[in-house]
């Protein structure tokens, strides 16, 4: 007998609430008591630490929050201005906001961003790349104009601000440019003046500790604000007119003999002081953005170069000095040609007999060698170190070189020989018109200075008196008929002066085609007033003689200066006859 379970029989089973096996149980008082004790703990441990963070140890909050609103700005200082010597403008600082951004609060306006950028005149990517450099400050642009920094500021973007910096303007460009050269965006000096005398001229930034809101805007000071150093003005020895005019017929001698480059520089003998200093290429300060280092160069200073013939005034007074021979005393340059330790040195054409004066007039090497060959090398040595030659010029430019000229010790004869004529030994053209100084102030090479003064110096004597005027006499015969430099001659004014051409070193040669040219002279001759020296460096239009090419400049530079100068002339002024050179021998 089979049995299935009725499921009417099945006994059904019910759960009350007090039956439920979960609520029957009953919940320890320790747990409840235990979660209490656990919130109250909590909230004690917040409130301490509350504490903690806002009485005990605020101060790295505070720091956090300082960095968030609270901003330092700096006061700039306005840069000292660079006067001439009269007084007027050659460097001085003008306003020019810049603009700058913190990223991170930076308004994404695309139709905004897009016309800052284009008032900033770059490219909307390239300010995208800026704001995405840091978080919490870029520059935008430096030393933008006035009214774009306007602009700007009407776009009211959120996160872009405005900075009060200033830039430098420089009145004279190009023509003062070696001399006062310029500073970077941060107003800091880079060449020239602005270089040498930058501690005076950047004066002292100031500060002001500020509390910004959230939208950039000061809303209290904090701590004392420190107010700003003006910088110094600087008054230098230059005549902005004078630099003007040497740098004008520089650039125009350069240009006719299609020549590579070119320097003058004009120092008042009285005084020491710089008057002019220009190099042509040249630059404008103000504008950089495609500047070489050929334009940058301040070759009066920074190169060096044989100085050829206008080392023979040198030779002639140091045997006078060493009374071996006076300035009739003749001697025997036939037949044009020299040998020496089985190296020939030649005139450019025989001469035969001719007195001291006459050696310096028409430059004959063999004549010049003669008179060397009878010093001792020490002597020679001495006393082309006597005049400022192997030793650095005190001028506060950097890069400023000492030329070079060997120990005497090491002289070969044939050596002694060609340095007597300028081969053999280095110079700056600065060195060249400040050892000419020897003969324009009666045997006393001048100390020399870049700024301002009104008072007469002292020099250091290295010959007589009588036998610097004796080579004076020389260096004036070299300016008249039968000299090399007849076109050194200025209306008004007797001059004297000596001119050089050499060839230029290529390798360890020389290169047949490539020439420097120069002529150093004092004016006027009576009582020099100033010295002028100018370099032309590879003219390449047919003439290249220091003569032909760099003496008309002397020329007219002398004319220019003595007239600012106020000194009266001294000759009656004729029209000027241009007369034959007599060739230099080189």
């Amino acid at each position: 007998m089979s049995w299935r379970a009725n499921p009417l029989n099945t006994k059904s089973v019910a759960y009350s609430g007090s039956a439920s096996p979960l609520l029957a149980s009953k919940t320890p008082v320790w747990r409840s008591k235990f979660i209490v004790a656990c919130m109250a703990l909590s909230f004690v441990g917040l409130a301490g630490r509350a504490a903690y963070v806002q009485v005990v140890n605020n101060d790295f909050y505070i720091r956090q929050g300082e960095v968030r609103f609270s901003r330092t700005l700096e006061l700039p200082a306005n840069r000292g201005r660079i006067l001439d010597r009269n007084g007027l403008i050659l460097a001085s600082s003008v306003p020019s906001p810049s603009i700058w951004a913190i990223p991170e609060d930076v308004e994404q306006d695309k139709v905004k961003l897009a016309q800052l950028a284009k008032l900033l005149e770059m490219p909307l990517a390239d300010l995208k790349a800026k704001l995405a450099e840091d978080t919490n400050f870029v520059w935008l642009k430096r030393q933008i104009d006035e009214g774009v920094a306007q602009q700007v500021a009407t776009l009211g973007i959120k996160g872009i601000y405005t900075r009060k910096e200033y830039r430098r303007q420089y009145p004279e460009g190009e023509a003062a440019a070696h001399v006062v050269g310029f500073t970077n965006t941060d107003d800091k000096g880079q060449e020239g003046v602005e270089l040498a005398f930058n501690s005076q001229l950047a004066g002292k930034n100031g500060t002001r500790r500020v509390i910004k809101d959230r939208l950039g805007r000061v809303v209290e000071d904090v701590g004392d604000t420190v107010s700003p150093t003006d910088g110094k003005d600087i008054q230098l020895s230059v005549d902005s007119k004078v630099q003007f005019f040497a740098y004008q017929k520089l650039r125009d001698a350069v240009t006719q003999h299609k020549a590579k480059a070119g320097s003058v520089v004009v120092l008042d003998v009285q005084t020491g002081e710089v008057l002019a200093l220009a190099n042509y290429p040249s630059y404008v300060p103000g504008k950089r953005s495609n500047l070489t280092p050929a334009q940058m160069r301040n070759r009066a200073v920074t190169d060096t170069f044989e100085p050829g013939s206008t080392m023979k005034p040198f030779i002639a007074a140091l045997a006078l000095e060493k009374k071996w021979v006076t300035p009739e005393t003749q001697i025997q340059t036939a037949p044009g040609k020299i040998t020496i330790a089985g190296a020939t040195i030649t005139d450019a054409h025989p001469h035969g007999v001719l007195t001291v004066n006459e050696i310096i007039q028409k430059s004959s090497n063999v004549g010049t060698v003669k008179m060397a060959m009878r010093a001792e090398p020490k002597e020679m040595w001495e006393f082309y170190s006597q005049a400022g030659f192997g030793q650095k010029p005190q001028l506060p430019f950097p890069g400023v070189v000492s030329g070079k000229l060997r120990a005497y010790k090491t002289w070969r004869p044939i050596e002694q020989a060609t340095m007597s004529y300028g081969y053999g030994l280095s110079a700056s053209l600065f060195q060249l018109a400040r050892s000419y100084s020897v003969f324009a102030r009666d045997g006393e090479l001048i100390p020399v200075t870049l700024t301002k003064t009104d008072e007469a110096i002292g020099g250091v004597r290295i010959m007589s008196e009588k036998n610097a005027q004796a080579v004076r006499k020389m260096l004036q015969m070299a300016t008249a008929q039968g000299g090399t430099a007849p076109q050194a001659q200025t209306i008004g004014y007797s001059v004297g002066g000596k001119t050089g051409t050499a060839r230029k070193q290529e390798g360890k040669g020389y290169a047949d085609k490539k020439y420097r040219a120069w002529f150093v002279g004092l004016a006027p001759i009576d009582k020099p007033r100033i010295v002028v020296a100018v370099m032309v460096d590879e003219p390449s239009n047919g003439k290249f003689y220091g003569g032909e090419v760099a003496a008309p400049v002397f020329s007219e530079t002398v004319a220019q200066t003595l007239r600012m100068l106020g000194v009266q002339p001294d000759m009656a002024i004729k029209p000027q006859i241009v007369i034959a050179a007599e060739e230099e021998s080189f």
